[in-house]
């Protein structure tokens, strides 16, 4: 684990989550494992499912899949279950490490409840579970609409960025992700590679892939792309008076062309259609 959570105040704080949307919060370590949540007890229809032990498998693996896209895509991830369920997710971020996720679940978003009851059961038709007691749950179940859950989702991605703000979460300033972020932060433009920082801090390639899959949510090179990517972003939107060679070279790319290439696939536009789409105040990017 590398952060510390303030729990007294979390818990608090998902107390007015819950009281407020009335969905059932959850606030997970950067490992995924449960640190608070309000309620305590999870819905009885999960707990039905989970009953069944490859459903319950299932269940930590749609977790762990939901908790590599929100990492992978630094924002919220709202997503329909393996059981048929709304939950979503959302990374929180101190940095550019994630150390944690608030997630909320088991949540019934259906037009009615025969709707929403004849989908569960075929999502679950292959689990060995008490049918009748699965469904008597799922109909005792409130309805929430769409509106509601884009609303509770919203909130809960203010509620990550309150925690950091209110320095209710800490990173491990000792540890080694931590470490290794500061690194990449100050030497991304430089000749920076998954194999020089793997021989800097003396661990394995391995090891390496497996701190930024958890922390970053892909990979060593994609991380340092993306951070390149977005420094190029922020110059082709301040810096009016530099050439893209000169850009590319600030950011990173010894390689005039392929950063020409990689700006085009990450943003889906070149560099200077970038420029031109209304982003510049003054001045023009010259080649």
């Amino acid at each position: 684990m590398i952060s510390s959570f303030n729990l007294v105040k979390l818990n608090s704080l998902l107390k007015d989550f819950h009281n407020m949307s009335g969905i059932r919060i959850t606030v997970f370590d950067d490992t995924f494992h449960e640190l608070a949540a309000c309620p305590e007890r999870i819905a009885d229809c999960c707990r039905i499912i989970r009953s069944d032990p490859d459903a319950a498998a299932r269940c930590h693996l749609c977790d762990d899949h939901a908790c590599e896209i929100a990492a992978r895509r630094r924002t919220l991830y709202t997503y329909q279950c393996h059981a048929g369920l709304t939950e979503s997710i959302t990374p929180i971020i101190v940095g550019n490490i994630v150390i944690g996720y608030l997630f909320f679940g088991h949540v019934f978003s259906y037009p009615s409840r025969e709707e929403g009851w004849d989908r569960i059961r075929q999502c679950c038709k292959d689990y060995q579970v008490d049918r009748q007691a699965l469904k008597a749950s799922v109909m005792s179940q409130p309805l929430v609409t769409r509106n509601h859950l884009s609303s509770a989702s919203h909130i809960m991605q203010a509620v990550a960025a309150y925690l950091c703000m209110e320095r209710m979460v800490s990173l491990h300033q000792q540890e080694l992700p931590v470490q290794i972020d500061a690194y990449i932060q100050s030497h991304f433009t430089e000749d920076l590679d998954a194999t020089g920082l793997a021989k800097h801090f003396g661990i394995g390639r391995t090891r390496l892939y497996e701190i930024a899959r958890q922390n970053y949510g892909m990979g060593i090179a994609e991380h340092i792309r993306n951070l390149r990517i977005d420094k190029a972003r922020r110059l082709l939107s301040e810096q009016t008076g530099l050439s893209l060679a000169e850009i590319a070279s600030d950011c990173g790319f010894s390689d005039y062309n392929y950063f020409i290439t990689v700006f085009k696939r990450v943003v889906g536009i070149s560099p200077r259609a970038y420029a031109k789409g209304g982003r510049m105040t003054k001045g023009s990017i010259s080649s």
